[in-house]
């Protein structure tokens, strides 16, 4: 087992991997910015290295600070959390190169996984039911795209082959419209991703967003953690996550959990990794499969009882997964909101100081979060401060403690989404469950009228 490992991530997943740390008796290095230098996990850090200025490209995505603060450490491996570099692979092929272990998939796993392309050309080789859309990227000629788009049937979507967090992606509905969409997509994506291949699928009207999690190791043991329910989106950025998904057949759960851990087999995939399917009329199509740790990873912590970031670092060491598929058994429900600094309703972020904090306690109620009071929310990141996690035996007695943490949580000094997740929680819709990906969207524009 490892006895040094550095954590190239912030806020509450920074905090996270330090817990996971200190609970095997490994010694954690936290690398910080300009900007985050009061950060808990800063504070409570064993060693801690200001790896540059405030701006995301000059200190968390800096791939040579972070690897010369490795050195400088004796670090023997370094967790990427989500987001910045944990999908990069250039990145984990310059940790390996430089004599560390990336705790995470190898650099090829995460290659064939980045592009969406790829990615759906061997899962259909595992067997894994995708989106119908071309084969591959899309060719330069207007009439074979025509003729693609026709035989999938509109509407249709055009996405970033090399796209991401809902980036990179234009729905068309009308031949009329083809063109213009690919032409603009391409670009946006060679802006955005440094890669300007698209492609094609299907767009399906109402789906749900099912996700299957997955945990692999190096020698060639595979299971699947039961689902995720993440349709409950604004902007293709979700807001509420559950596990288990409400109303789906556990046989098809099943079916498309086995599907996964045999392509996993079948990649050679190791660690922590999430296969995201869009679910309709009883079908599920493959549309991305994120390969990294992800942030609505609790719920199914709490339902399944496997710590998923503990599992990590010890199939990184090499070790083999401690539990068998037959091992793992799903308990309750558990739901997550995403508490976010930004005006609940008009989504501006909220940064600043944060004068009083208060987290909710109680049984089944669990916060991931590195605030506290007094803590300044820097403007440079992402909004996301925290999660709020509720577990029950039933989903009903979820959602009622979800209800008793929102109400009892304290957050003042600047803007959060707390009260969008209250007037959630006692939506009628919501709480019957199977919510499609557009529903959010759709209850926020009929609550603005």
């Amino acid at each position: 087992m490892f006895k040094k490992i550095l954590v190239a991530n912030r806020g509450e997943i920074a905090l996270r991997v330090q817990r996971a740390c200190r609970e095997m008796g490994i010694k954690a290095v936290m690398v910080y910015s300009e900007a985050d230098r009061e950060a808990k996990y800063v504070k409570l850090a064993d060693e801690a290295v200001c790896i540059g200025p405030a701006p995301s490209g000059q200190s968390y995505l800096n791939m040579p600070a972070i690897i010369s603060a490795a050195e400088v450490t004796d670090a023997e491996a370094i967790h990427p959390g989500y987001g910045f570099l944990s999908e990069n692979a250039d990145f984990a092929e310059r940790v390996e190169q430089s004599g560390f272990q990336f705790i995470g998939p190898t650099p090829e796993s995460i290659r064939l996984m980045g592009d969406k392309v790829s990615a759906k050309q061997a899962m259909t080789k595992a067997g894994v039911p995708c989106v119908p859309g071309s084969e591959g990227q899309l060719p330069e000629e207007a009439a074979a795209i025509r003729r693609i788009a026709k035989s999938v049937g509109y509407p249709v979507i055009i996405k970033a082959a090399g796209g991401g967090g809902g980036r990179g992606m234009r729905v068309v509905h009308t031949e009329a419209a083809l063109m213009g969409a690919v032409q603009t997509t391409r670009a946006e994506a060679a802006a955005a991703f440094g890669n300007p291949a698209v492609y094609l699928e299907k767009f399906l009207q109402n789906p749900r967003h099912i996700e299957i999690q997955v945990l692999a190791d190096k020698h060639k043991n595979a299971v699947y953690l039961g689902e995720r329910d993440c349709s409950m989106q604004r902007r293709h950025q979700k807001v509420i996550e559950e596990a288990p998904a409400p109303g789906i057949a556990r046989r098809l759960i099943e079916r498309i959990g086995e599907r996964c851990v045999a392509a996993c087999k079948k990649t050679g995939y190791r660690g922590a990794g999430t296969f995201e399917f869009l679910y309709e009329n009883g079908e599920f199509y493959f549309i991305e499969m994120n390969t990294r740790v992800q942030v609505e990873h609790p719920v199914t912590e709490w339902i399944t009882g496997v710590d998923i970031v503990r599992t990590q670092i010890m199939v990184a060491a090499g070790e083999k997964l401690p539990f068998t598929q037959r091992q793992i058994q799903l308990r309750g429900h558990a739901i997550e909101c995403r508490i976010n600094a930004e005006d609940p309703f008009k989504f501006t972020p909220s940064p600043g100081r944060i004068t009083a904090w208060h987290a909710p306690g109680g049984p089944g109620v669990r916060v991931d979060s590195h605030v506290y009071a007094n803590y300044f929310v820097p403007p440079h990141y992402d909004s996301m401060i925290g999660k709020i996690i509720a577990h029950g035996d039933t989903r009903e007695q979820a959602i009622a403690r979800m209800q008793t943490a929102l109400a009892e949580t304290v957050l003042e000094g600047i803007h959060s989404n707390i009260a969008l997740h209250r007037e959630l929680m006692v939506d009628a819709k919501f709480r019957a469950g199977g919510t499609n990906i557009h529903y959010l969207e759709g209850w926020l524009g009929e609550r603005q009228r």
